[in-house]
């Protein structure tokens, strides 16, 4: 089975403030805000949620594709994906624009501040499902809202089961929005405070969201996830790391552990806590592309973790 990954690629610019904002923002001042901060480290990481969970779905030895609009800066992303083993044939060139970028600054405290410039990722909506050949399911991650929206109406219409997973682009959407995504989806992932929004626009309990798709995934970060499905509820556990290094990237990590688990019907169970480990695994790197393994040694951990085998 091949998976369509539609969603972003971007480069995440992050920088460490080695002091406290707090120091430098005056209360009484920030109507008139003009600030500067030295940030002697930097660092730039490829990321995006289709390159993340392509990215991932390849450490799996899993067969997907990714679904894009890029930049004319994209060349050394490209060379990345490539040298990982990533098709790159679906990704659009659009001109005179960047390839979707992030600036991050953070201070000690773990205090962030974000630019994010989308770039090409808002001409997603030029990209089209039925230009990617053999795809059995796929997944729509955050990207250019009519790219988001156009992208489950051809997923439906090409009756190719897909995941909805909103992310950070959920504010973009309506209650009216959330209700079609609900009804063309089969299947649901968000994290607490996602799914929190999403019950709260669109009227309707978890359960309630639930019973209109297959599955309803919801993570609960350093708690596990939970799975409703046909009814029940299926607990999914944490993965306990000896060093946490860094979050950024663990949910698109997670997303292509199901997307394994779906396209080898290995059942919720074994789906989830295979997500759950992917996730455990990527905090322990710094950046979203930077932590590998082999299947050998995933299979190793998923019986250390969970005393079984999938």
């Amino acid at each position: 089975m091949t998976a369509l990954i539609c969603g972003s690629f971007a480069f995440d610019q992050i920088m460490v403030f080695p002091d406290q904002f707090k120091k430098h923002i005056l209360p009484d001042k920030v109507h008139m805000l003009n600030v500067s901060f030295l940030v002697p480290e930097m660092r730039r990481e490829f990321g995006g949620t289709a390159g993340n969970i392509a990215y991932n779905l390849r450490l799996l030895e899993g067969s997907g594709v990714p679904m894009a609009t890029i930049g004319s800066d994209f060349a050394p992303y490209r060379a990345w994906m490539e040298k990982c083993g990533v098709v790159t044939k679906y990704l659009r060139d659009v001109d005179e624009q960047f390839t979707a970028q992030a600036f991050i600054t953070t201070d000690m405290d773990d205090n962030q501040i974000t630019a994010f410039h989308p770039g090409a990722m808002n001409w997603s909506h030029l990209n089209q499902v039925g230009d990617a050949a053999g795809i059995t399911l796929g997944i729509i991650s955050p990207d250019g809202r009519e790219g988001m929206v156009e992208h489950a109406t051809q997923f439906a219409e090409a009756d190719i089961p897909f995941i909805f997973d909103p992310g950070q682009g959920l504010p973009m959407f309506g209650k009216e929005d959330l209700l079609q995504f609900i009804s063309q989806a089969s299947w649901i992932t968000v994290n607490d405070y996602e799914s929190a929004m999403m019950q709260e626009r669109t009227g309707l309990s978890v359960v309630e969201i639930a019973a209109q798709v297959e599955a309803m995934i919801v993570t609960l970060g350093g708690k596990g996830a939970v799975i409703y499905t046909e009814g029940h509820r299926i607990d999914i556990p944490v993965v306990e790391v000896e060093h946490a290094l860094d979050p950024t990237g663990c949910g698109d990590a997670f997303r292509a552990g199901l997307l394994y688990g779906l396209m080898n019907e290995l059942g919720w169970e074994s789906s989830g806590r295979i997500a759950s480990l992917m996730g455990a695994l990527k905090i322990g790197s710094h950046g979203t592309q930077n932590h590998r393994f082999t299947m050998k040694e995933f299979r190793t951990a998923y019986q250390q973790a969970f005393d079984a085998e999938f």
